[in-house]
């Protein structure tokens, strides 16, 4: 589940138990949130009817690569929506862009809709997770329940320049 499994050792937390799915495996609401070809923020922005806003709860670099877990919550309610976990090539983007992705302050999603990047995010695969002890904590959850994600590959020009893991807690 890569990047989530590389952010995830870094910290000492032990990976959910997960696998990928299809589709017609993904029950609803997660279906419509999760099986697109959009980005994230706007779909759950739109979703919950509000803007979201963005918790960095680890970041590191590593080479031309920076990582990052976040935590998006509804702006209104601070309630999570989305955990996530990206790897991102910092110098595909502009000094502006690239600068205030560091900032960790506007989702990813966002931030290259209005940096104006002609980007795509291209969906590898989905997933059902059983939540480990920490995703339960991060999604104010009592009791394990089925979670459902997807690991998308960010492209510009053919060229990857990202890879994020999006789980969505409980609905």
């Amino acid at each position: 589940m890569y990047p989530l499994n590389v952010v995830y050792a870094r910290a000492g937390v032990d990976m959910p138990a997960w696998r990928t799915v299809t589709p017609d495996q993904i029950p609803a609401p997660y279906r419509s949130m999760l099986v697109h070809e959009d980005d994230m923020t706007s779909t759950l922005e739109h979703h919950y009817g509000g803007q979201v806003v963005l918790r960095a709860l680890s970041t590191f670099s590593s080479g031309a690569w920076y990582f990052r877990r976040v935590l998006l919550v509804q702006e209104y309610s601070g309630r999570p929506v989305e955990m996530g976990a990206i790897r991102i090539k910092l110098d595909a983007f502009g000094t502006r862009l690239k600068a205030a992705i560091l900032k960790n302050e506007v989702p990813l999603g966002r931030l290259l809709s209005e940096g104006r990047l002609n980007y795509a995010s291209r969906v590898k695969d989905y997933v059902a997770l059983t939540p480990n002890p920490e995703m339960m904590g991060v999604f104010w959850m009592r009791e394990p329940r089925t979670l459902y994600g997807r690991r998308t590959e960010i492209m510009n020009a053919s060229r990857k320049i990202g890879d994020i893991v999006e789980v969505l807690p409980h609905v």
